[in-house]
């Protein structure tokens, strides 16, 4: 990246595609047999499987992305089109399935630790996560670069775990009709951030478009 601005158009993105407001509810649905200690447990299970899931991928993706021969334009237009299919999603305030299915969501509902799966992990810490990170991660980059990238993988983490921990007032304070509004904006963010993945996966592909 060539200057902070992009570090500063990470963390929104990241922040776009978490969402931790839109989390909200899905908090509250999955936890509501909890009691208050259980749920702040939760709370903290999920902020940490984020951070650990989104820095396995800052480290290793590209790695992985090399063993399958999968080229960096090519990726950028797949995770740009599975940002766009997530984002056309969260514009009419649903849960993509590209994030989890309705099958996945009842399984879900059944498990105990529910922090890890499916939380932590497809919900919050996705495909739509995991691929930001992965096309934001420089080739041969200096440490500082994925110190950066780090730094901001954890606070958007915190926040997540914030608003989960405060999941009642916040439900109470915004309502149905607030939270949808935040995942609206959100959702038009992400669009705008898969269309110039994609954008820059096809200039990639075919530099003659340039």
């Amino acid at each position: 990246m060539d200057n902070w601005a992009e570090y500063l158009k990470f963390f929104a993105a990241l922040l776009a595609v978490i969402n931790p407001v839109g989390a909200v509810p899905l908090f509250i649905n999955l936890t509501h047999n909890e009691t208050l200690r259980e749920r702040r447990r939760t709370a903290a299970i999920t902020g940490v499987t984020i951070v650990v899931v989104l820095l396995v991928a800052l480290f290793l993706g590209e790695s992985i992305l090399r063993f399958f021969g999968i080229t960096i334009p090519s990726f950028q237009v797949a995770g740009g089109l599975l940002i766009l299919l997530m984002a056309l999603a969260m514009l009419q305030a649903k849960t993509s399935p590209v994030r989890q299915t309705e099958e996945e969501a009842q399984e879900g509902a059944e498990k105990s630790a529910v922090g890890v799966v499916p939380l932590g992990l497809p919900l919050l810490a996705g495909p739509g996560s995991i691929s930001t990170v992965i096309l934001y991660t420089g080739h041969d980059a200096p440490v500082w670069h994925y110190a950066l990238l780090a730094a901001a993988i954890f606070v958007v983490s915190v926040l997540t775990w914030a608003f989960m921990r405060a999941a009642p007032y916040v439900s109470t304070l915004l309502g149905t009709t607030g939270i949808n509004i935040v995942t609206r904006i959100m959702g038009l963010i992400m669009a705008s951030i898969g269309i110039e993945f994609i954008a820059h996966g096809i200039r990639g592909l075919f530099p003659t478009l340039g």
